[in-house]
């Protein structure tokens, strides 16, 4: 044992981490996630005789809790379920058999006792932390592997037994750093080396799969960590396009808690309630004003005009703000007063009865403003139309015969 003397802490001896021991380098790895998923959920009204952080590691761990009254005092215990199926073939009983209590009982769910489900189908997060930390320690172990092999420039062969132990000698004490030695020529002259090349595109192959199954992972469990590969800059779409993934498992989580908060509070007068916590109420919070503003219809394009949508027809309208010589900006009532003077009657083309299309654009000049309107009359049917244009013709046909006339008799009084 080493004792520092400035702060009393003591701890054994610092030893190699082994990478080789597979199943430690996996508890390892799904000890600390579960230190993380602590933090997932705040408990408010909880007995002293329920540890949130041990009830919490129980549902994460085992599936499910058996929340049940021993004496005076709440507990939430660990127990065989079973029992004749419900209609859903649900269990409706629970086995505890609790040591440190001294007392073992079957409870029956929902009359003495509340089962609190971590997940609908009671699975826990194990399940899901296993394949997650095998896959990762068994990256770790080809990573060390690769980190190794660079220290060899050549492969090595060898004739017999003593020449192979002699370079697996040397192997091994390249590999802890140590600096060989060959003293035996009978050795150089047996051995065959072969050139080995390194690339270093197997160094970014398993450290980009190690940043992918670490951010998945984080992902499952509601933390937003990217494991986009581009080795470039990434746009916001593509920064948060995992972004809707990523509360579902921890909001089924949170349902089964409250349902079981409900039961709890209604079966033994409790006031328990359970709420997200840390990083994932934050997220909660982004996700819910995210929505909001996505929910919110703008109506001011980049010019700063106003689009007004028409209830009689899907076209907008844009009328953009008026303004006068001073940059005063003009009201609605402003503007509708000088849409109804710009507005024009029936062009008269020297024929009181006619009547037909006419498209008049008359430029309205003020002092202050000046505004340019378009007016289209449409007046009459078709019939009419028709009846406007023969009689308009037979006008033209009568003076034209006139001035013919006319021309006529000059001819003759000359």
């Amino acid at each position: 044992m080493i004792k520092d003397k400035n702060c009393g802490f003591q701890w054994n001896q610092c030893k190699l981490y082994d990478f080789n021991k597979k199943e430690e380098c996996q508890d390892n790895y799904i000890g600390y996630m579960l230190l993380r998923t602590q933090m997932i959920f705040e408990w408010t009204g909880l007995p002293d005789t329920i540890p949130a952080k041990f009830m919490e590691l129980m549902l994460q761990v085992n599936g499910y809790s058996c929340i049940a009254k021993h004496g005076d005092d709440l507990y939430a215990f660990y127990g065989g379920l079973g029992g004749y199926p419900d209609p859903y073939y649900q269990p409706t009983q629970c086995v505890v058999a609790n040591p440190a209590l001294n007392f073992s009982k079957t409870f029956e769910i929902g009359k003495d006792c509340v089962l609190m489900r971590n997940d609908v189908l009671m699975l826990g997060l194990l399940p899901l932390f296993r394949r997650y930390a095998t896959a990762m320690v068994e990256n770790d172990i080809s990573f060390r592997m690769a980190s190794i092999n660079t220290r060899i420039s050549a492969l090595i062969t060898a004739p017999d037994d003593n020449t192979k132990l002699a370079a697996e000698t040397y192997l091994r004490r390249v590999e802890d750093g140590e600096l060989g030695a060959i003293g035996d020529n009978p050795f150089l002259e047996g051995i065959k080396s072969q050139p080995y090349s390194n690339s270093l595109r197997t160094f970014t192959d398993l450290i980009e799969y190690q940043q992918y199954l670490k951010a998945s992972w984080y992902n499952e469990i509601g933390l937003n960590a990217n494991y986009n590969m581009k080795r470039e800059k990434l746009s916001t779409t593509e920064s948060q396009m995992n972004n809707d993934a990523l509360l579902p498992l921890v909001d089924q989580m949170l349902r089964s808690r409250q349902e079981a908060a409900e039961q709890i509070n209604e079966m033994f007068g409790t006031d328990i309630h359970v709420e997200f916590a840390s990083s994932w109420e934050k997220l909660v919070q982004e996700f819910e004003e995210s929505n909001q503003l996505d929910g919110d219809e703008v109506n001011e394009n980049e010019n700063g005009e106003s689009t007004i949508s028409e209830s009689g027809g899907n076209d907008s309208n844009t009328i953009p703000e008026t303004s006068d010589e001073s940059g005063e900006v003009l009201d609605d009532s402003s503007r509708e007063e000088l849409r109804e003077e710009g507005e024009t009657e029936t062009v008269d083309e020297g024929n009181d009865d006619d009547s037909g299309e006419a498209e008049a654009h008359e430029e309205v000049s003020d002092s202050d403003v000046s505004v340019e309107v378009d007016v289209e009359v449409n007046v009459g049917d078709e019939s009419n139309q028709l009846d406007d244009e023969s009689e308009v013709t037979d006008d033209e046909e009568q003076r034209s015969s006139e001035s013919d006339s006319e021309l006529r008799d000059d001819d003759a009084d000359e």
